[in-house]
């Protein structure tokens, strides 16, 4: 009769099952080769009865299940002597190395846990593995073939996967993790801010942008059409689209309205950028096509301007009560006008604003972390870390591979593909940033307006606030849907 049963514990994602939190009718329209299967419970060990009438405790694993090295000790643990492979590796038909792969993944259950293996494929590499991992023999792809060996009716020993668990994996994430700490450490002592360096050395330069009027307007106009554009975009998540991105449409949005001018207003800031030194009793501007020489007596002020946009800017009044034809964005103006006065200038700082955006300007250059902050590695390349797996996972499941789409409708489309998951998840985490930048600086200005005193050092503890969030708490909790669904 029947001794019990066994069902595939990991079914294979968006073809075999799918989470009940991502199932749906729009789900199955877009995939409808997505299959309904339930994961089983967990490990079972059944009795397989020889010849002689001796019993050997056998644990099934079933394709994808060889992959995870839980089952494997869980079924040790159940008392397990032998373990059973089955899988059908037809995907590998055309490319016979994911079959080879998937083999020598398999091979570790044996290796962790001591038990010898009898893998049987449709038409992968049927084999026989012996404790120690080693295949002893195998068939190629394809081919139709009986194998033979000899299975020990005896317990394995205790290993430390078996009485420890998977902590192979954990320890070099933590050692990895440690390391990779030490080294951000290093370099966070290594690397200054430009606009934190002491200006009044002759050496020291601060980095700043100077625009023409016309210029500075064309680069506020395309901030804030930037800016407009994430929020139409947010507007939609929360009234049409879902908090998802889901559609081509909100992603054609994002190029339009919000890449494409921030990229703009970035080379226009690349173009104008340059450097501000004194030297010699004379304030040096340098850009790449000139050079603009002022005696820093002839200096009377620092004017904020109101609006700090494209960035926190101001303007240069001279003694004779004209202005400097270019004004000049820069982190910290509060930088230039120490170097200013320590070389004799008469200047004061004028804030037309609010009468703390200097001082807001200097907290915020001060937390600023160049390596973390850019803009760069935010949207640019910390995307890529949900983006590839997930593209991936894509390729694998419409076209049967990493290259399919490549092999099938060229470069063109296999890019066009990746491009688009880029975006989804690059759109999501501005959104999910912008969120974060709101609240943060609400607090900022909580902090400026009672606290001023204080203000430099919530700034400072704001800012690792939403580092924390941004860097550690988007990928935790993607991890908590997968694994929770």
């Amino acid at each position: 009769g029947l001794l019990g049963y066994y069902r595939k514990t990991h079914p294979f994602p968006l073809t075999e099952h799918v989470p009940a939190w991502l199932d749906g009718p729009l789900l199955r329209h877009w995939l409808p080769w997505t299959g309904s299967w339930q994961p089983g419970s967990g490990a079972r060990v059944f009795p397989l009865r020889a010849a002689d009438g001796r019993e050997l405790q056998v644990l099934p694993l079933i394709c994808l299940d060889d992959v995870r090295p839980d089952l494997a000790i869980d079924g040790a643990r159940l008392g397990a002597q032998a373990i059973i492979g089955l899988s059908n590796d037809a995907w590998f038909s055309a490319h016979p190395i994911g079959a080879r792969l998937h083999l020598q993944v398999a091979s570790f259950r044996s290796i962790e846990t001591r038990m010898p293996q009898l893998r049987v494929t449709s038409n992968g590499l049927s084999a026989y593995i012996d404790p120690s991992g080693e295949v002893l023999v195998s068939t190629e792809m394809g081919q139709q073939a009986v194998l033979a060996g000899e299975l020990p009716v005896s317990n394995p020993p205790m290993t430390l996967m078996v009485r420890w668990g998977d902590w192979v994996g954990r320890a070099a994430l933590a050692l990895l993790l440690a390391l990779a700490s030490v080294q951000l450490w290093r370099a966070w002592r290594r690397v200054r801010v430009p606009a934190r360096a002491p200006l009044h050395r002759a050496e020291s330069a601060l980095a700043l942008t100077l625009l023409s009027p016309f210029w500075r307007r064309v680069c506020a106009c395309l901030r804030l059409g930037s800016g407009l554009g994430l929020l139409v975009l947010g507007v939609r998540m929360l009234q049409v689209d879902g908090m998802q991105v889901n559609s081509l449409v909100q992603i054609q949005i994002f190029v339009a309205g919000v890449l494409a001018p921030a990229i703009a207003a970035w080379v226009i800031a690349r173009i104008c950028g340059g450097t501000a030194r004194v030297r010699a009793g004379q304030l040096l501007l340098q850009q790449r096509w000139q050079r603009i020489e002022i005696p820093v007596a002839s200096i009377a002020a620092i004017r904020l301007w109101r609006l700090p946009l494209p960035g926190v800017g101001f303007d240069l009044e001279l003694v004779s009560g004209r202005r400097l034809a270019v004004g000049m964005v820069c982190a910290d103006p509060r930088a230039l006008l120490r170097a200013l006065s320590a070389a004799g200038a008469p200047v004061t700082l004028i804030d037309t604003a609010f009468g703390h955006m200097a001082d807001y300007a200097a907290a915020r250059a001060a937390s600023l972390r160049p390596w973390l902050d850019q803009g760069l590695t935010k949207f640019g390349l910390f995307p890529l870390v949900a983006a590839l797996p997930a593209f991936r996972l894509h390729q694998h499941i419409a076209f049967g591979g990493t290259f399919g789409e490549y092999y099938t409708y060229g470069l063109q489309a296999w890019l066009s593909g990746l491009l688009i998951w880029w975006a989804s998840w690059s759109l999501g985490l501005m959104l999910f940033a912008a969120v974060l930048r709101v609240g943060a600086e609400c607090g900022n200005a909580l902090a400026q307006g009672w606290q001023p005193g204080r203000a430099a050092g919530v700034r400072h503890i704001l800012e690792w606030l939403i580092r924390l969030a941004f860097y550690l708490g988007a990928p935790i909790w993607l991890l908590l849907r997968v694994l929770g669904g």
